[in-house]
């Protein structure tokens, strides 16, 4: 009597808890969607946008892709569409991050594992503040451009040594590891690029030094978001 009311109190436990996983494991798709969703927005809204002079330079077609960072389609023709993909990014990859590090686990490290999902879902918030706060708000908005791809120099860092203990993980874990400070120049060189007179001139390639350096931070959330959905579709989170 006392094992069969262990195992029917054990029962709903164990169904709870496949519940969450399988949950967690949809809410991965989130880093996949955002990252491509914002970066068909750039592409689509600004080939859309006929090249345009605006304070910041010129806004729309090639030049502007090579000369203007991406904040600025939120100014101007479709502006209000562009920050709605920028907002739909950063609240993507927040779900998306969390449903990542719920389907890993701790792996006997809850603080580690707390840290690295926190590092990463900056990225998320700091996606979500350029959204609300475009490039009028300078300081606010270079804020939230810090976060979204500042933020992950440490969180690819720190998830890097945190997955490479986890054999199935390994090999991402390296993948982060590079990242990390491959992240890092790209944003040394942005900034080293980031010249207002030059981009306010329509010319200088700020434009296409940031959409390098959004498209790698990006790319390695939806390697992640695809990487652990895979990994809980076949029956394994390690």
């Amino acid at each position: 009597m006392a094992t069969s009311s262990s195992k029917s109190d054990k029962a709903p436990i164990t169904k709870s808890l496949l519940v969450n996983q399988e949950m967690a494991r949809w809410l991965t798709l989130g880093a996949i969607v955002g990252p491509i969703l914002l970066t068909l927005a750039w592409i689509i809204l600004g080939m859309m946008r006929p090249e345009t002079k605006n304070e910041w330079g010129v806004s729309g077609g090639i030049t502007g892709m090579i000369t203007q960072p991406i904040s600025g389609l939120g100014l101007g023709p479709n502006g209000t569409l562009f920050n709605a993909a920028f907002l739909l990014n950063g609240l993507l990859i927040l779900v998306g991050v969390f449903g990542v590090f719920q389907s890993i686990g701790p792996h006997g490290r809850p603080a580690l594992h707390k840290a690295c999902a926190a590092l990463l879902a900056l990225s998320g918030l700091g996606s979500v503040m350029c959204a609300v706060f475009t490039v009028e708000s300078f300081f606010l908005h270079m804020t939230g451009f810090l976060l979204g791809v500042g933020a992950p120099v440490l969180g690819f860092l720190a998830t890097g040594f945190f997955l490479r203990v986890i054999p199935r993980w390994q090999r991402f874990g390296t993948w982060l590891l590079l990242g990390s400070p491959l992240t890092l120049v790209l944003l040394v060189l942005f900034f080293l690029t980031f010249q207002y007179d030059a981009m306010a001139a329509g010319v200088g390639v700020a434009g296409l030094t940031e959409r390098i350096l959004v498209t790698e931070v990006q790319a390695l959330y939806v390697a992640m978001g695809w990487l652990t959905f895979r990994h809980s579709f076949n029956g394994h989170s390690q």
